[in-house]
C-alpha cells in the first residue's frame, strides 16, 4: 500500500466524527431527556402512594422509582466502565439545561472557589447521606426535593458563570468525582494526536462544554464523549484502549488527592453505609444499645421524638417515621464506615508507598482501587433493582452467582491495576507493597461478601 494511501477510519472514529457531524440530533435526544426527566421527577410526588395492588407498568410511582433507582442508577455506573461519560455528554438532562442557561446568563468568569477540588467529595457525601435520611429511594417527594434542587442549583451556576458552559457539570456535580473516576477504566476514548495536532492549520477552537483543554488530553477524566471535537485539526478521533490503562499510564499532573479520599471515604466508605445499614445485624445492634442505655437514663424524647420529613423520614401514607435515634443511628453507621475503609484503605496505600520508599506515589497508587469501588457501587444499586423487581414476582436465581462475579473481578482488576502501577524497584519490594497497597479493596470487597453471603 502506498504511505500516502488514507487510513480508513475505525468503527469507532466513525462513530465518534457522527457525532460531531450531527449536533443537533443529540441537542433533541438531550431536550427529549429532559422533558423525560422532569416528568418522572415531578409528576409522582403529587400523586397517591400506592398499595401493593399496584405495579410498575399499571402506576407512575412506582414507575419513576424503578427507572430512576432500578434502571437509571445502576446502569448509568455500568456505562462509566464500557463506554466513558456518554451519558453526562448525550444523555444526562442537566447537561444540556445548564449549558443553555449559561449561554443566555451573566456570563461571569469561573471564581477560584468554585474550582476548589474538593467539591465533588463534599456533594456526593452530603447528597448520598441526606438522601438516606428521608429514603430517597421510596419516596417520590424526597427524589423530587434532591434531584429537584441539584437541578435548580445546575440551573443557578450556568446563569450565573461560563457563556454556553457546563460549569456545573465540571466543577459541582454530586455524581461527577465518581464518573470521573469510573470512566477512566472505560476500553474507549477520544485520543488526541499532539504532532498531527501542531502539523495541521490553525483553526477555531474546540467548543468544549466542560471546558477540557482538548489540545493536552490524555484521558476521560473530564471528557464528556459528546463528541464535539471529533476530527478537530484531524488530530481527534475516538479510539480504543485497553480497559483501565489510563489509571496505569496516569501522569503526574492528573494525580488529586480529592479523587482518593472521595474513592476510600466517600464510595468505599459512606456509599457503602448506606446501601448496607438497613438490612446490618451490626445497625441494629447499634440501635438496640443506644436504646437501652437511653431507658436506663430516663431520656426517651431521642425514642419518640422526629422530624418534618425533609429533614427525616415521616410519611403520614404510609407511617414509615424515622426517630431522632433511627437518624443518630444512621448517621453513625454511614459515618463509621467511611471512617473503617477509609482509614484502612489509606493506610494500606501509605504503608506501600513506603515500602517502596516512594512515600510521594500514595495518591497515585489509590487510583488502582477504583475497580474494586466501581464493584462496590455496582452491587449496591443492583441491589435496589433487585428488590423491585422481587416485589413485582421476579426472582432471578443467578444473581449470587453474578455479584461474587462482579465482585471477585473488581478485586482482581484492582490487583492487576495496582500491580501495573508500582514503580520499577526491586521485586522484593514489590511483592511487599502490593498487598498493603490493595488493603482497601480487600476490606471493602470482603464486607461485601459478608452483607451478601453471610448476614
Amino acid at each position: 500500500m502506498n504511505s500516502l494511501t488514507p487510513v480508513r477510519p475505525t468503527p469507532l472514529a466513525v462513530l465518534g466524527h457522527f457525532l460531531a457531524r450531527h449536533s443537533r440530533l443529540i441537542q433533541a435526544v438531550q431536550w427529549l431527556m429532559v422533558v423525560i426527566y422532569l416528568v418522572l421527577v415531578t409528576l409522582p410526588a403529587f400523586l397517591p402512594v400506592p398499595d401493593d395492588s399496584r405495579h410498575i407498568w399499571d402506576d407512575l410511582v412506582l414507575f419513576a422509582q424503578f427507572a430512576f433507582w432500578g434502571v437509571w442508577w445502576p446502569f448509568v455506573m455500568v456505562s462509566m466502565v464500557v463506554m466513558g461519560r456518554a451519558w453526562c455528554g448525550l444523555f444526562c438532562p442537566e447537561g444540556p439545561m445548564t449549558e443553555w442557561v449559561s449561554r443566555h446568563g451573566l456570563g461571569r468568569a469561573i471564581p477560584a472557589w468554585l474550582r476548589w477540588k474538593g467539591w465533588p467529595f463534599v456533594a456526593f457525601v452530603c447528597t448520598t447521606v441526606y438522601g438516606q435520611m428521608i429514603t430517597v429511594y421510596e419516596y417520590p417527594k424526597a427524589a423530587l426535593l434532591i434531584l429537584g434542587v441539584s437541578t435548580v442549583m445546575a440551573l443557578g451556576i450556568g446563569l450565573v458563570y461560563g457563556r454556553g458552559k457546563r460549569v456545573w457539570c465540571r466543577y459541582l456535580c454530586p455524581a461527577s468525582g465518581v464518573f470521573s473516576l469510573l470512566s477512566r477504566l472505560a476500553p474507549v476514548h477520544f485520543r488526541v494526536d499532539a504532532e498531527a495536532w501542531k502539523a495541521a492549520p490553525r483553526t477555531h477552537a474546540v467548543d468544549c462544554a466542560t471546558l477540557v483543554d482538548v489540545r493536552a488530553m490524555t484521558g476521560g477524566g473530564s471528557c464528556h464523549n459528546c463528541g464535539r471535537c471529533s476530527g478537530h485539526r484531524g488530530a481527534v478521533e475516538l479510539a480504543p484502549r485497553l480497559p483501565g490503562s489510563e489509571i496505569a499510564a496516569l501522569p503526574a499532573r492528573e494525580v488529586s488527592a480529592w479523587d482518593i479520599v472521595l474513592l476510600l471515604f466517600g464510595v468505599m466508605g459512606v456509599a457503602s453505609g448506606a446501601f448496607q445499614w438497613s438490612a446490618s445485624p451490626v445497625f441494629i445492634a447499634l440501635k438496640q444499645g443506644l436504646a437501652k442505655i437511653l431507658v436506663e437514663h430516663d431520656v426517651l424524647f431521642p425514642m419518640t421524638g422526629t422530624l418534618p420529613w425533609w429533614l427525616l423520614t415521616n410519611s403520614d401514607e404510609t407511617g414509615e417515621v424515622f426517630t431522632l435515634l433511627d437518624g443518630f443511628c444512621i448517621l453513625a453507621y454511614m459515618g463509621g464506615a467511611a471512617l473503617l475503609f477509609g482509614a484502612i484503605g489509606l493506610a494500606g496505600l501509605g504503608l506501600s508507598a513506603r515500602v517502596l520508599g516512594r512515600p510521594e506515589l500514595l495518591w497515585r497508587l489509590g487510583y488502582a482501587l477504583v475497580p474494586a469501588g466501581a464493584a462496590g457501587l455496582i452491587v449496591g444499586l443492583s441491589a435496589m433493582t433487585l428488590t423491585q423487581l422481587t416485589a413485582e414476582g421476579v426472582f432471578l436465581a443467578w444473581v449470587p452467582d453474578a455479584r461474587a462475579g462482579v465482585l471477585a473481578a473488581g478485586l482482581a482488576w484492582s490487583a492487576l491495576l495496582l500491580w501495573r502501577s508500582l514503580p520499577a524497584v526491586s521485586l522484593g519490594r514489590r511483592l511487599a507493597a502490593w498487598p498493603l497497597g490493595l488493603a482497601g479493596a480487600f476490606a471493602q470487597i470482603g464486607m461485601w461478601g459478608v452483607f451478601f453471603f453471610v448476614w
